[in-house]
C-alpha cells in the first residue's frame, strides 16, 4: 500500500524563538493515522530535517519581531513551498493559521491551480487581539487585506474552535467552514495525586497545601501579569500555597531571567522556564489559570484538563469552547483580577469542588476533544479529498 503525503505549510515548528504547538501535534495525530508529513515552517536557521521516515521539516530562515508583534517574515518562503511540491509531489496540501508570513503563499498557490485545506484556530485580527493598541491596529490591518483574500483563496476551512457565524458569512466563508479540534492524546496524562492531596485540613488553622500554575509563553496576550497580581496576595491567607510558572520568554534577544516579571516575583512564585516534563509537573498541580487576552483552542489547557486539574480561564476564544463554566471549570472575563482571585480562593477553600471540577474537565476530554474523536473527523475529511478509503 502506498503512503500518502500530506505537505504541512506551518508558520514555525519547534523554534527557540517559537513553537507551533497545534503543527507538531497534528502531524504526529496524522503520522499515526498512516500518513507521511512533510513540513514547510520558517525557522532559525534554513535547511532540511529527515527526522523519520514519516517526517520530513524544511525551514526557511525568519526574522522575527518580538512580543507585542511575535511576528516573523521568511523572503522567499512562497519560492521554498513550491520548489518542496515539485520535489515532494504531496497529496494534499494543509497550510495552519491565518496572518501569519506563511499563509501569504496560499495567494499564489491558489491562483497555479492548488487546492489548500486551511487551518487556524482564531482569526488574528478579527477574533484574535494582542493587548497593545498598535499590534492591533497593524493586525486589524491585514486581517481585513491579505488575510481575507487567504480566507477567501482556501478550498475548505476547518477552525479548531467555533466561530461568530455571523463574521464567517460577512466574510463570505461560512458555506466552507467547519469545526475540528485540533485536540490531545489524554493517554500520557494522568491523575497521580495521592488521594488525600489538597483536602481539607480537620482545623480550621491550618491551611490546604496547594499548587497553583500556568504553562505557556511569557508573552502580553497571555495576561501571566494578571495571574500573579490576583493570586499572590493569597499567599498571606495560604502561606502553604504554591504558585507557579512553566514558560519562556520567545525573544531571539531576550531570555528567560531577563524578563520583567521574573524580576519582580522570582521570590515568591517558582519560574520554571522551558519544561518537557509537563504531565509531571500538571500531576502535581491542583489549580491551572489561563489568563490570557484572545486565545485559540490552547493545548495547555487540554493538557490540564487531561491530568484532571482544577482549571480557571478567561471567557475568550477557545476557552469557552472547551470548559463549561461551572462544571468543568471556571471562566472569568478577561483582565478581571478580582474575578480570578475569587475563583482561586474558592477552589482552594473547597478540594471537593476541585475535585468536581477535574473529573468533569478529564471527562470532557474524553468524550469531545479525544484524539480518537479528532482522528476520525479528520479521516472523514481526508475521504472528501481522495486520501482515504
Amino acid at each position: 500500500m502506498i503512503m500518502r503525503t500530506i505537505l504541512l505549510i506551518s508558520p514555525y515548528w519547534k523554534e527557540p524563538h517559537r513553537w507551533m504547538v497545534s503543527s507538531v501535534k497534528l502531524a504526529e495525530l496524522w503520522q499515526r493515522l498512516g500518513y507521511r508529513i512533510v513540513v514547510v515552517c520558517m525557522g532559525s536557521e534554513s535547511g532540511v530535517e529527515r527526522v523519520s521516515e514519516t517526517l520530513t521539516i524544511y525551514r526557511k530562515k525568519d526574522w522575527f519581531f518580538p512580543d507585542p508583534l511575535n511576528f516573523g517574515v521568511a523572503l522567499g518562503f512562497t519560492g521554498l513551498v513550491r520548489r518542496v511540491i515539485r520535489r515532494e509531489q504531496p497529496d494534499l496540501i494543509i497550510m495552519n493559521k491565518v496572518l501569519f508570513w506563511t499563509s501569504f503563499c496560499l495567494l499564489p498557490l491558489r491562483f497555479t491551480g492548488h487546492r489548500i485545506l486551511l487551518l487556524t484556530d482564531t482569526l488574528v485580527g478579527m477574533t484574535w487581539w494582542p493587548r497593545s493598541m498598535f499590534s492591533k491596529c497593524i493586525m486589524g490591518l491585514g486581517a481585513w487585506t491579505l488575510g481575507w483574500l487567504v480566507l477567501l483563496c482556501a478550498r475548505q476551512i476547518a477552525f479548531f474552535h467555533p466561530q461568530p457565524p455571523s463574521l464567517l458569512k460577512r466574510l463570505g466563508i461560512l458555506h466552507k467552514s467547519q469545526v475540528i479540534p485540533s485536540g490531545i492524546d489524554p493517554s500520557g496524562y494522568r491523575d497521580q495525586r495521592p488521594e488525600t492531596r489538597g483536602q481539607r485540613p480537620e482545623s480550621r488553622d491550618q491551611k490546604p497545601d496547594v499548587t497553583v500554575t500556568y504553562v505557556g509563553r511569557l508573552e502580553s496576550v497571555k495576561g501571566v501579569d494578571d495571574f500573579l497580581a490576583a493570586v499572590l496576595p493569597l499567599k498571606s491567607e495560604y502561606p502553604k500555597l504554591t504558585i507557579q510558572v512553566v514558560g519562556w520568554y520567545p525573544s531571539a534577544s531576550s531570555g528567560q531571567a531577563n524578563h520583567p516579571l521574573v524580576k519582580q516575583y522570582e521570590r515568591q512564585v517558582v519560574f520554571t522556564g522551558l519544561r518537557d516534563d509537563i504531565p509531571e509537573i500538571l500531576s502535581e498541580t491542583d489549580i491551572f489559570v489561563l489568563p490570557s487576552y484572545s486565545e485559540g483552542l490552547s493545548n495547555a489547557l487540554m493538557e490540564a484538563m487531561s491530568s484532571g486539574c482544577a482549571c480557571i480561564a478567561s471567557d475568550v476564544g477557545g476557552n469557552r469552547f472547551l470548559l463549561q463554566n461551572g462544571v468543568s471549570g471556571f471562566l472569568f472575563p478577561p483582565g478581571d483580577r478580582a474575578a480570578l482571585r475569587a475563583h482561586v480562593q474558592r477552589l482552594l477553600d473547597d478540594p471537593t469542588k476541585r475535585r468536581m471540577l477535574g473529573e468533569a474537565a478529564r471527562q470532557r476530554i474524553d468524550e469531545h476533544f479525544s484524539w480518537d474523536v479528532v482522528g476520525r473527523q479528520y479521516q472523514q475529511v481526508f475521504r472528501e479529498w481522495g486520501l482515504a478509503g
